[in-house]
């Protein structure tokens, strides 16, 4: 039985992960980690990874980019490997990440859906097929609670798409205060954010009198736990090293 830490635990994913987790009999959880009120909680919950008096197999990360050097040390100091599910990092925490995956097992992804990972593929293949002739705009849409915009999910998607042209393009933010035509080279990014969204990513590619749109809607935060969990499971025996969604999809 594989234990696993749950950072975050007391967050609206960290409860969703904890049910989801009850219902398998390959793993449970051993503990939690969460600066939050801990009632009613079914297992120990500490503040820290430091703290934690029963070292698991695996710790998911549902929390905050603050609680990064914390998971990080601890991973590094016990050889735990950790599932980042976290998003919102800055680009001196993404260098951290990779820096600490040269000695530790790290699981990085900005959405643990397995359909976003087809909703990508696709995206680069109409991408691929579609050149130049089609404008590639990205539209992301969240619940009113999200902070980060865009989503870690829509950058995931742009930095694939950017990747597949040569030269590769660039992302286009804020339109409205941009006084000019579009741009071949720009990738169009919109995030909209009300009520209890779930998360939307739509890729538009609008071309000469027709347009193709590629769109993924969770309607639950459970697809994001499943795939969270089945991250946690491939990591353990695992080699240092950074791993993502492609990784786990290729040993499936």
């Amino acid at each position: 039985m594989v234990k696993i830490a749950i950072s975050g635990i007391c967050g609206k994913m960290g409860r969703t992960l904890l049910t989801s987790i009850s219902e398998r009999t390959d793993c449970e959880v051993c503990c939690g980690i969460d600066i939050g009120e801990a009632t009613g909680c079914p297992v120990p919950v500490c503040k820290t990874p430091a703290e934690m008096q029963e070292k698991p197999d695996v710790i998911i990360d549902y929390s905050h980019p603050s609680t990064l050097n914390g998971l990080l040390d601890y991973a590094l100091a016990t050889g735990t490997p950790v599932v980042l599910a976290t998003t919102g990092y800055s680009d001196a925490q993404l260098q951290q990440i990779r820096k600490a995956a040269e000695s530790a097992a790290l699981f990085s992804s900005f959405n643990m859906s397995i359909g976003i990972q087809l909703l990508i593929a696709l995206s680069k293949k109409a991408a691929a097929v579609l050149g130049n002739q089609f404008d590639i705009e990205i539209i992301e849409k969240h619940h009113n609670q999200k902070v980060d915009a865009p989503s870690g999910t829509a950058l995931m998607l742009a930095n694939a798409l950017c990747a597949e042209f040569d030269p590769p393009k660039h992302l286009t933010y804020d339109r409205h205060s941009v006084r000019r035509k579009r741009e071949i080279a720009e990738i169009g990014m919109h995030s909209i954010r009300g009520g209890t969204i779930v998360g939307e990513h739509e890729v538009l590619f609008a071309g000469p009198d027709e347009c193709i749109s590629l769109r993924h809607t969770a309607s639950s935060k459970r697809v994001f736990a499943e795939g969270s969990v089945n991250a946690a499971l491939f990591l353990i025996g695992k080699e240092p090293g950074l791993y993502d969604m492609t990784h786990l999809l290729d040993e499936a």
